[in-house]
């Protein structure tokens, strides 16, 4: 996460700059391990359905305590264990207090639910909190090798969803049926699409800051071409308007923040791919999908909850915060309030409002309401300050990627319910600390 000055400490002085967790011997072991079993669950967990079933939810908690586990051992064999501090810590120790002070002094409709959902927010914590301690030293050649693997998998995953949209008869894996519309390993499409915006802009950060004369850099541009073609071929229409809000604030950034000399070029790169991605789409269109595409702002007729169905349900539960103002009906508590607030008729079972931020208030009041925009300002302030100075280093444009797919994901959350899916609320505590990192002892 950001760093800044006082760190906290425990034990011996502290270590040089070089030195602070890139020592030899046990110790840089364990800090190796600790990141190398941090990414290995980040790419294993959608492949397990978004991580959806307990087993698969409860094995990446387990491995986030075994995480925070690792990276305890290294800064104690080196006898000096830093906890390099974060604004954004503040707000969430406070969400995290709000939604413990509902279950123990049982403020909340479904103790069960709260539970479970307390489980969930203290693992994607401690992603949030391990992925910026692992990160701040030695960032730049740390963010390279995180932005290369992103690419790698994002190309592995897509080309596998596209594989199975044209062969696997509806099935996930060819053999697992699912209601509904699965993609890729996804029960629902638009959860497969959240993970696509996440992961695109941060390939796209890695490609951008390759050298012109990067051997490798038509690779890494073809590479990406897959997901953002599956994005679009697993047609979800909140995927499609997050990825185009991405774009516009990319392009944005670009005319604000980089120089001229560099602007056409990148804007060629961009244009291009985008040209490249769109005709590939069409060409395996079947037919179908490009048109479906076309209805985002027809907010009547849908397979799932039309657009006019989720708005409504915000609503509602704007109606469940005027009854709940301050604590909220508890976290997890929407599902077991929501059929007395229900004010249309429907066969559909909401377990989720299709709005996170509506569902959110409704579970966490006023309260929970000051604290998340709290927190989302200050994402925003130190995510996307001093860029013009990051940008001229490679680890700033990864940085740069991870900020715009933390918010393609919130743009999407407005219509879709993506941070209740483990899998993806995991990566993007992960994005939005790799968002705000700031190298080992530089002051915010």
């Amino acid at each position: 996460m950001n760093t800044s000055s006082p760190s906290t400490r425990v034990g011996a002085a502290p270590m040089s700059f070089a030195a602070a967790g890139e020592t030899t011997g046990e110790s840089f072991q364990w800090s190796s391990v600790a990141r190398v079993l941090l990414l290995a669950t980040l790419l294993a967990a959608p492949m397990a359905f978004g991580a959806v079933q307990e087993w698969a939810w409860g094995a990446m908690a387990v491995a986030a305590f075994l995480i925070l586990l690792f990276w305890a051992i290294a800064g104690a064999q080196q006898a000096n264990l830093r906890i390099l501090w974060s604004p954004l810590y503040l707000p969430a120790l406070l969400f995290l207090l709000l939604g413990t002070i509902q279950f123990f002094a049982h403020r909340t409709l479904d103790l069960v639910a709260t539970r479970e959902s307390l489980l969930k927010l203290v693992t994607d914590l401690l992603f949030f909190f391990l992925a910026g301690q692992l990160l701040a030293t030695g960032m730049g050649k740390k963010l390279r090798a995180f932005g290369l693997a992103v690419v790698v998998y994002a190309f592995a995953l897509s080309l596998f969803a596209i594989l199975q949209l044209f062969s696997g008869n509806g099935l996930i894996y060819w053999r697992v049926h699912s209601p509904g519309s699965p993609f890729g390993p996804y029960v629902n499409h638009n959860n497969y699409a959240g993970l696509m915006e996440m992961l695109i802009p941060v390939g796209a950060g890695y490609f951008l800051s390759r050298p012109q004369d990067h051997p490798m850099r038509t690779v890494l541009g073809c590479a990406m071409l897959v997901p953002i073609t599956s994005l679009l071929l697993c047609s979800s229409r909140g995927g499609f308007v997050s990825l185009l809000a991405e774009v516009v604030i990319l392009g944005a950034i670009l005319l604000w923040r980089v120089p001229a000399a560099g602007r056409r070029s990148l804007a060629a790169a961009g244009g291009i791919g985008i040209t490249a991605a769109v005709v590939l789409f069409l060409w395996m269109d079947p037919g179908g999908i490009s048109k479906h595409l076309l209805t985002v702002a027809d907010t009547t007729h849908s397979p799932e909850a039309t657009f006019g169905d989720r708005k409504v349900v915000a609503l509602d539960c704007l109606h469940i915060l005027r009854d709940h103002p301050w604590w909220g009906v508890g976290l997890g508590g929407f599902e077991t309030a929501y059929p007395a607030y229900q004010s249309f008729s429907t066969d559909w079972i909401w377990a989720h409002a299709h709005n996170d931020l509506a569902e959110a208030l409704a579970e966490t009041g006023v309260v929970g309401g000051l604290l998340m925009a709290a927190a989302l300002a200050m994402f925003l302030r130190l995510a996307f300050k001093r860029l013009g100075e990051r940008l001229r280093r490679d680890a700033g444009w990864i940085q740069l990627g991870a900020a715009l797919g933390c918010c393609g994901l919130l743009v999407h959350s407005f219509v879709d319910f993506n941070l209740h899916l483990p899998a993806n609320a995991a990566w993007f505590a992960v994005l939005a600390s790799v968002a705000t990192v700031a190298p080992y002892g530089e002051r915010q």
